[in-house]
């Protein structure tokens, strides 16, 4: 729960801490914050064992796809549409802060040897199978 909370944050707390309850009250106001969040915590165990123990091994069923839901926090739009688009290569390595691009230039996805393109009036290849 806390595990992203730094010494620099904390010290801010314990700070603010101090002006909002001054230093006579906030050891019993830190005693009570973790009274709380010890029983919030047995709380939400007590919970999680009552659901296994009455859902048995379908519990592991719904854990599954909220620990997938986990991993999408971590999803990055701009990686995900570059290695879509560009199969993992961004276009804009080589470019510079003001514009230029270095003398090689960067790798253009390579094309089929099947996909050619199409002669002026020409009409596209027509596949009754995907259609």
């Amino acid at each position: 729960m806390f595990e992203n909370i730094g010494w620099a944050e904390l010290l801010v707390l314990v700070v603010a801490g101090l002006f909002i309850l001054g230093p006579e009250r906030l050891p019993q106001g830190a005693a009570w914050l973790g009274r709380t969040v010890r029983q919030v915590k047995e709380y939400a165990t007590g919970a999680r064992d009552q659901l296994r123990s009455e859902l048995g091994p379908e519990f592991d069923e719904l854990r599954k796809p909220l620990e997938d839901l986990r991993g999408i926090r971590n999803f990055d739009p701009k990686r995900a549409m570059t290695n879509q688009l560009f199969d993992g290569e961004n276009p804009l390595d080589g470019i510079t802060r003001n514009g230029s691009t270095p003398s090689s230039p960067p790798a253009s996805p390579s094309r089929p040897a099947e996909q050619r393109p199409l002669a002026p009036g020409e009409k596209p290849p027509y596949d009754s199978d995907a259609t």
